[in-house]
């Protein structure tokens, strides 16, 4: 076996831990996200896809973020779980795709990134993502039904097959997220 596909299952195997305790509401889910991040980004980064590295960099800020956030004092599933308005995610998705284009633009005309304006997409709207699931925001589980999708062609074009098939996991996972979720929701 090589490196990059033992590293590439390593990080596939953490990485569903990590969504397996998230949709959980396991605090523990963090530290898994924050280990199969790390051994992310140097994958990613050398495959070209640079704006993933990013991303996963961010996993790995997030991770500590959200293993703050949800031991500050009271168990993780005594978070709340909340919706937001429709401007908010008016706001957010406007946001969202301007920075895509401009990570994108970078990527393209700055480095040897592969496929910029699509790996910046789905970087901008997983940091997006990121911050809702952190905050347990239930359209969270919608922002990644789409993103799981989308990465399913990304990965397999550059050759990670592995993660494209766990993109497909995700993608159900990310359903199975959101109904469990909506099942838990405080109606405010």
């Amino acid at each position: 076996m090589s490196f990059f596909l033992g590293l590439e299952i390593f990080a596939v195997l953490t990485s569903l831990a990590f969504l397996i305790l998230l949709i959980r509401q396991n605090i523990w889910c963090w530290l898994f996200g924050i280990i199969s991040s790390l051994a992310s980004i140097y994958l990613f980064y050398s495959t070209k896809l640079y704006s993933e590295s990013i991303l996963y960099f961010y996993y790995v800020i997030i991770g500590i973020y959200g293993w703050n956030v949800w031991s500050k004092g009271k168990p993780p599933k005594e978070i709340i779980i909340k919706t937001v308005s429709g401007t908010f995610h008016l706001i957010l998705i406007f946001s969202g795709i301007i920075l895509s284009i401009l990570l994108g633009y970078f990527f393209k005309t700055q480095t040897d990134a592969e496929r910029s304006f699509a790996d910046a997409f789905s970087t901008i709207f997983s940091f997006l993502a990121s911050y809702l699931e952190v905050h347990k925001i239930l359209s969270a589980w919608i922002f990644w039904m789409i993103i799981n999708a989308f990465s399913v062609w990304l990965y397999y074009d550059r050759g990670l097959i592995i993660y494209a098939a766990l993109m497909l996991v995700y993608f159900s996972l990310s359903i199975t997220g959101y109904l469990q979720w909506k099942k838990e929701l405080v109606v405010q």
